[in-house]
């Protein structure tokens, strides 16, 4: 690798709005980072997602605009 053309890699505090923090490292150049989502909030990690009812809107649309549609 060639000398004196990369960034720093230094070490940064992540804040989440849920209030949980932890480290990582980064080019960033500052001392800490906020974020809105982390691992420990975000619903598809704590298992809180919602599933879309996707069959359900599929009918419901056959049944509004399917005497429309072409066969």
């Amino acid at each position: 690798m060639k000398t004196d053309i990369h960034p720093d890699y230094t070490d940064l505090e992540v804040n989440c709005s849920c209030g949980n923090k932890f480290k990582t490292r980064s080019t960033l150049g500052k001392d800490s980072f906020h974020v809105e989502v982390c691992s420990e909030c975000h619903p598809f990690y704590t298992g809180k997602q919602k599933v879309m009812d996707t069959a359900g809107r599929i009918d419901k649309f056959k049944q509004k605009f399917g005497k429309f549609a072409r066969s």
